[in-house]
């Protein structure tokens, strides 16, 4: 049994996926010039909300059962950044390529990353409770990356004081294991759904 998808959901979905990918070019770009775990981690992240609210927007209008499958599907894709940043880590440690990042490129990058996260977790949050395991992956992922932002500028901050490469490093790490927790969340919505499908 299918329900008529939430107009003004649709809409915001949309929105935030078109956000998401045009803020990850960006970023993505500022990663690689300047050698920064963190925004590597964060920029990929900004790819995946971008495919995550697109699934999204085709999934709102199948049926409970299709969503709550879709869900758990998309409480993995949640891991990809996290397991992306870690090879990333593994591979400049032990290439031994260990670069100190602009510590105000990287502020002003996670400055503008926070502001768009920020837009995006306020639009999804009147959806989150109503809107399934779908809505509540999309808010999830908006609001973490806040919190991610937010780290990433400590990490600038921490980075001019020391002008040392961990404090990137030990915050693109965290940021992995939020995605982790993350995709917990959604995975446990998801099953919900799935039980009440069955009932």
């Amino acid at each position: 049994m299918t329900r008529p998808a939430d107009p003004a959901l649709r809409r915001v979905v949309a929105f935030v996926a078109a956000l998401n990918l045009g803020y990850f070019g960006i970023e993505f770009s500022m990663a690689l010039a300047i050698g920064s775990v963190a925004l590597f981690a964060d920029s990929i992240d900004f790819l995946e909300d971008a495919s995550i609210n697109l699934l999204i927007l085709v999934g709102l209008s199948w049926s409970l059962a299709a969503r709550a499958r879709l869900g758990m599907l998309l409480a993995g894709v949640l891991l990809v950044p996290g397991l992306a940043t870690l090879w990333t880590a593994a591979e400049k440690v032990l290439a031994a390529e260990v670069t100190v990042p602009d510590p105000w490129l990287l502020a002003l990058t996670g400055g503008g990353a926070m502001v768009v996260n920020f837009i995006c977790a306020l639009m999804l949050a009147r959806h989150r409770a109503t809107g399934g395991s779908l809505a509540r992956a999309a808010f999830l992922s908006a609001r973490n990356d806040v919190i991610a932002n937010i780290a990433i500028i400590g990490a600038a901050f921490a980075t001019a004081a020391t002008m040392s490469p961990w404090p990137d490093l030990v915050v693109g790490l965290g940021i992995a294991a939020m995605y982790a927790d993350g995709a917990r969340e959604v995975l446990e919505a998801a099953r919900q759904e799935s039980r009440d499908a069955r009932a």
